[in-house]
This record gives structure tokens, sequence and C-alpha cells, in this order.
């Protein structure tokens, strides 16, 4: 069986081919700038690289032409296009509907529910989504949300304290997301030590950022909560912030609701408090250069990682692996320095050496540390495919 996973912007199409019988990446690729007049779309099937320039005005030509390179006569991989048993999608919020779901009218209008919620996400996956039930019918779409993971979390850590009837009627709770990425690491890191019972704190971070409290494979905590905005800082979103600031806001800028939540969903986090970026690659840098503002922004980000980390300690009763995944979890040497100083009496103590010289998938901690630390490369794209196969499978 062999499912194609699509991750999707307003403007791009990326995707992996995996043949499930062994979970074997057959093939990635993507295209940029969709509905401009160059659209840059480029396909990888072993050694084998090829990059397009022509007009590809919807997400649907989009997938026809990864389609064609999948199943050219010399270099794809593919002898049919009836190959493909599935399109998988990371969805973000599906509202009511979490989980894994095929693409119907009806998940489709819950999604549109949240649009408001997710909106850097939700608008470009149900048109896209729309797109390709119309112009693709051979083809199911399934649907694996990425607050699937989280409906293990307890009551008590999913519920605001609002009056019960916007939980009950609105569905104004805390859903999680970050899903698949946080399935796999638990998934993994249960492989890697040969055991299920485990207390896992699941570090994401990357452009946008969470952390997971996991035990025995299921999560207990999430520190994204109704949207994709919340938690931790992003590179550009805000994190945790007081809604009783915005009619402050709105009555001494004059700006609306409406500019206002734009503006902490794309100028806030690194970006809106160093003013350099929301790379923090150039934030680090910038702090390095005497920008104290950059400086700030590290010291908010880290303070947020820190505060969550502590809470999810208490949460588990202590963490027997810490993991870091994510761009900057991967990469980050000083964030994951300062996210473990002076934890010893927790039982988490760094190896300074390893730290510098990670590469892949590889442990971090000292050989004293009750804690084990881990940096692992994220593989959503894999447990999405999984997850569309168990869908199918249940459905036949």
């Amino acid at each position: 069986m062999k499912i194609l996973v699509a991750n999707l912007g307003s403007t791009s199409f990326k995707y992996r081919l995996f043949d499930m019988i062994d979970e074997r990446q057959l093939a990635r690729g993507g295209t940029e700038r969709i509905g401009s007049a160059e659209s840059k779309s480029f396909v990888e099937i072993g050694t084998y690289r090829q990059e397009i320039v022509a007009p590809v005005p919807d997400h649907a030509v989009a997938v026809r032409r990864c389609l064609e390179q999948l199943t050219d006569t010399t270099h794809g991989c593919l002898k049919d296009a009836a190959e493909v048993s599935a399109i998988g999608f990371k969805a973000v919020h599906g509202g009511r509907y979490s989980g894994v779901q095929r693409v119907t009218p009806d998940v489709l209008a819950e999604m549109e529910t949240m649009r408001e919620v997710a909106p850097a996400h939700n608008p470009p996956y149900i048109a896209a989504m729309r797109l390709l039930s119309e112009r693709l019918p051979e083809i199911p779409l399934v649907a694996a949300f990425e607050t699937g993971f989280h409906q293990t979390i307890p009551a008590r850590n999913r519920y605001y304290a609002t009056p019960y009837e916007y939980a009950e009627k609105h569905q104004i709770l805390r859903w999680g997301f970050h899903g698949a990425s946080h399935r796999y690491i638990a998934t993994r890191t249960a492989e890697l030590l040969g055991r299920k019972d485990l207390r896992i704190i699941s570090c994401h971070l990357g452009g946008s950022n969470s952390l997971c409290a996991v035990r025995n494979g299921q999560s207990q905590a999430n520190s994204l909560g109704m949207s994709p905005q919340t938690g931790l800082l992003h590179n550009n979103r805000v994190g945790d912030f007081d809604p009783f600031a915005l009619p402050v806001l709105i009555e001494q800028t004059g700006k609306s609701l409406g500019t206002i939540l734009n503006e902490l969903a794309e100028r806030g986090g690194l970006l809106g408090l160093s003013g350099v970026s929301g790379d923090v690659r150039d934030v680090e840098a910038a702090a390095n250069s005497g920008n104290a503002r950059a400086k700030l922004a590290l010291e908010v980000f880290v303070g947020s990682i820190r505060q969550y980390l502590g809470a999810y300690l208490v949460e588990l009763g202590g963490a027997d692996v810490i993991v870091f995944t994510g761009g900057i979890g991967e990469n980050g040497v000083n964030i994951r320095r300062q996210v473990c100083a002076n934890l010893e009496q927790l039982g988490i103590v760094l190896d300074e050496t390893a730290n510098t010289k990670v590469k892949g998938e590889c442990s971090i901690h000292a050989a004293d540390s009750k804690a084990q630390i881990w940096v692992m490369p994220t593989n959503e794209e894999l447990i999405v495919a999984r997850q569309a196969v168990e869908k199918l499978k249940a459905e036949s």
C-alpha cells in the first residue's frame, strides 16, 4: 500500500510518498508559489532530482503534476497513479472531528467552524481538500488531525475555567496540537529504550513550539490550547496572552480586534520581541552582537519552555526522558543548554560535549543524569501515513 502525505500552505504543496509494506520513503517533492505565473516544482526519487518552473494554477494541478513525476516512465517510482491508495493530510483543527477521518463535506464544514482558531492552517487545507475531492475523486482523502493524539489528556488539563457551557456548546477547550510529532516521539522513544512505561516530555521547537507530557505513550498535557497561537511563544505568534489586554489595545491604538489579532499572530513571538527576526538563529546572532531586545526575546523563549517543563515534571512525577525535536530542538545547541541549566537537583544533567556534537538521533545526557535527554528528528509524515493505512484497513 502506497500513501501520499500532503503538507499544504496557501500557495504551497509538499509531499512524501511511502511504501507502507516496509515504511520506506519512495519520493519527496513539492510545488511553491501556486497560482503565480512561475511556480517551482521539484521531485526527488532516490538520487534523481528534477525541477520544473511553470504555471500551477491550483493545488489540484500541483497534485496532478506530482503524480506525473511519480509515474514518469524513466525516473518514476510508480507504474500508475492508481497505486496511490490515499492522500493523507496532517490536518490541524477539525473541531468536533478529531483523530483520523475520511474527508467528507461534514468534516470540511466542521473545519470551517475553526477557521478563526487556525487561520494559517485551516483555510488552505479546506480549499485544497475541496478542490482535490472534486478533481481527483478516485483517490481517497484522509485527514489526520493534530488534536487526535491529545484525546487522552484528562479533563482537568483540558478545561479552561470559563462558564461550563463554553466548552460543552462551543468547544472552547485545550485541544493541543503538534500531535503527529509528539506521537512519533513517544513511539520512537519507546522503541529506542525497549519499554513503553515511560514518562516523556517531548519538546517540539521550531517555527511553532509546544511541549507535551506523555505517560505510557499517551498524551497527558500539551502547551498548545484552543489554538496554535497559544502556549510557548513562536517565531511570529504570541503564545500565552491575557485576553483582557485586548480592550486596552483596541481603545488606546484605535485598531480593530481583527487587526490586533492579526498582529499577535504574525508580528508577535520572537519577531515581535526582538524586532529582528522570527528565526532563532538570527535572534541569537543579534543578541551576541549586543542587541538587548534580541537577548530579551531569547530569555523569554527559554523561560517559557522551562515553565512548561517544570509543570510537566510535576504532572508526570518526574521524567524518564526529555526529547528535543523540530528545527530548533535539533539544532539549537544554546537553547538546549539554557533549558537544561541548573536542573541537577531534578535529576536532569546535560552532557555539554555531547550537546555540541549532535548529529541526527542521539542522547545528550550526562552519565549521572537520572533523566535521559535525547535529540530526535521527528517524522510527522510517517505518522500520518500509518494513520491513513489504519483508517483504510478499518473501512475495508
